[in-house]
């Protein structure tokens, strides 16, 4: 029997999961946003709406899973998962995990294990966290994490990402839950791989993320040929990458015969936390499409003019994400 997966609203079958986004935020903060004492208040109610109204609009699509791959320093709301996944009746799975080194909270576990030099005492902290995530539930909650989430730097993975790739891989031989993970502007996918599986994380249970951060297929292939996944994930977001390039790599890998490991996903955020995004007006057109419908209006039906089939398609949105969850 097939091992079940945790979703916000409880246990599923890796055959509930159907169409599904592998990298979407209901919501995000980067840390920080909770000392703008002049930003607006977060208002859980009306973020439900928000974004019960945006998933509704996904799922006129066939979307019926989406993966929150908000990590724990990224402001993590597993009460509005849970209402939200009622209303809007979709699968919701959310992570466990911590951020980059820059980008995240990592002063935390990073000046512990500085000031104690116990390296792998505090590897074992970071494992323990995730565990409880993952078996016990997020908090009083009883939500519980579903996959393991990580980052890395630009360029480098630093010594603070290495002990928490380190724990991410502990987690997950201990659980089976899959690791997705952030990579920054195109760089560390084949790093990222090699390190995580030196560790021991199993390979058909890892997906390296914002693959499509980077066009060279020389890049896709140093990863890909190491058995895992990666994942085009940041379709709309044009202020980083253009779609045009991710397009055309993302057909060019399955020309190659790659479509069993591949997946696609927006990294779109429903509501930010603290102030807006502060995207200036002449780049606004570079992320009006930055949403959870815009696989299924643009990038589909591009991937169908370039003679793409429906079967591949969905190999790509349904089968991969499920054979992620099972180990296949």
């Amino acid at each position: 029997m097939p091992q079940l997966i945790n979703s916000v609203l409880g246990a599923i079958s890796p055959d509930d999961l159907g169409i599904t986004l592998m990298h979407e935020h209901l919501i995000f903060g980067f840390p920080g946003w909770q000392y703008d004492s002049a930003a607006p208040p977060y208002d859980r109610e009306e973020t439900v709406n928000t974004c019960v109204e945006m998933i509704k609009e996904a799922k006129r699509y066939g979307l019926k899973t989406i993966i929150d791959a908000t990590p724990n320093d990224g402001t993590r709301d597993p009460e509005l998962y849970k209402i939200v996944a009622e209303k809007a009746e979709i699968n919701i799975i959310c992570a466990t995990g911590l951020y980059s080194a820059a980008d995240g909270a990592s002063a935390y576990f990073r000046i512990r294990a500085g000031v104690s030099k116990e390296y792998k005492k505090i590897i074992n902290e970071i494992y323990e966290t995730f565990m409880r995530d993952i078996c016990q539930g997020i908090g009083n909650s009883g939500v519980r994490a579903g996959v393991i989430k990580i980052g890395t730097s630009k360029g480098r993975i630093a010594p603070y990402e290495e002990m928490v790739m380190e724990a991410a891989a502990m987690a997950q031989k201990d659980t089976g839950v899959p690791i997705i993970t952030h990579t920054e502007a195109g760089t560390m996918g084949p790093q990222q791989a090699d390190y995580l599986i030196s560790k021991g994380a199993e390979i058909n249970r890892l997906a390296i993320g914002h693959m499509c951060g980077n066009a060279n297929l020389k890049y896709h292939l140093e990863v890909l040929q190491k058995g895992v996944f990666i994942c085009f994930d940041r379709f709309g977001f044009n202020l980083a990458f253009p779609d045009t390039l991710r397009i055309g790599t993302l057909v060019g890998l399955i020309g190659l015969g790659y479509e069993k490991h591949i997946m696609l996903s927006h990294d779109c955020v429903l509501k930010w936390l603290g102030r807006k995004l502060p995207v200036p007006e002449t780049s606004a057109s570079l992320v009006a499409n930055w949403n959870l419908t815009h696989i299924f209006k643009n990038i589909i039906p591009a991937m169908k003019r370039a003679n793409i089939t429906d079967e591949r398609i969905k190999t790509i949105i349904i089968d991969n994400p499920r054979r992620l969850f099972t180990g296949e």
